[in-house]
């Protein structure tokens, strides 16, 4: 298998293996998102880590599998493809992307599915499709341009250029930049963090945030509403303000 979730202190890592660079294939492709609906599902995962090793994240998809396919093979495909990032995506829980070495086109767009991203300082990002003749096609004009603005996404799909760790942090594309040999270790560990905390609530949180950023702000505000309202009828509400109450804050225990 080309795709690993591994399980551990609450946090399921989905970890890519397939040597050397990680390619995207469509096999790879397709078990992503077989094991991203898997974390969803799963109780005992309460947080993500996608990781695809020492060396590499991913350096793309797989360009010999994608030459020989011609106009109604990606027809077909390309739905397939997104189908599968968008999956990772909307795991209803927290998602950190792991990145070391070469993130390239979708190995990039694969680290903009995650809420949180911890790259290490042998990093390099980008979206190289456009020295293809290609754009991004498996989330890359939609998710970049919303997480950094459109003129710094235009910039680098333009370009195709690659961005080292402290451009990407700059740039606002990761949110911690750290030795290269400690990136999968504070990546768990943030997850691990957050895998102790109020499981509903912070799905919650997640979809608000999601949705938000995908319509106006009265249906933002609506779902935000309904899931504030809503989890004032669960238990972990309950426990959170009892301690906050009795304890004081930051002393609730989830688990």
């Amino acid at each position: 298998m080309t795709v690993h979730l591994e399980v551990a202190e609450g946090v399921g890592t989905l970890r890519l293996d397939r040597p050397p660079m990680n390619a995207l294939d469509v096999a790879t492709q397709d078990r992503l998102k077989e094991l991203a609906e898997e974390a969803t599902r799963r109780e005992d995962v309460r947080a993500v880590v996608i990781y695809g090793g020492e060396r590499v994240f991913a350096a793309g998809a797989d360009i010999k599998e994608m030459q020989a396919m011609d106009h109604t093979a990606m027809v077909l495909r390309a739905r397939a493809l997104q189908d599968s990032f968008t999956a990772v995506a909307r795991i209803p829980k927290p998602v950190v992307a792991a990145v070391t070495g070469y993130a390239l086109g979708g190995g990039c767009e694969l680290a903009l599915c995650a809420d949180y991203r911890i790259a290490g300082e042998n990093a390099k990002l980008g979206q190289p499709e456009i020295l293809l003749g290609l754009i991004p096609g498996a989330g890359g004009t939609q998710r970049l341009t919303r997480l950094i603005g459109p003129s710094k996404a235009k910039d680098l799909i333009f370009t195709g250029r690659q961005v080292r760790a402290d451009e990407a942090l700059a740039l606002g594309l990761v949110d911690r930049v750290v030795p290269a040999d400690e990136v999968y270790t504070q990546a768990h560990a943030w997850a691990a963090k957050l895998a102790q905390g109020p499981a509903l609530a912070l799905r919650a949180a997640k979809e608000s945030v999601d949705t938000g950023l995908e319509t106006d702000i009265d249906t933002g505000l609506a779902v935000e509403r309904n899931w504030f309202a809503g989890l004032f009828a669960t238990e972990d509400r309950e426990r959170g303000m009892r301690s906050f109450v009795e304890e004081g804050p930051g002393k609730a225990k989830f688990l």
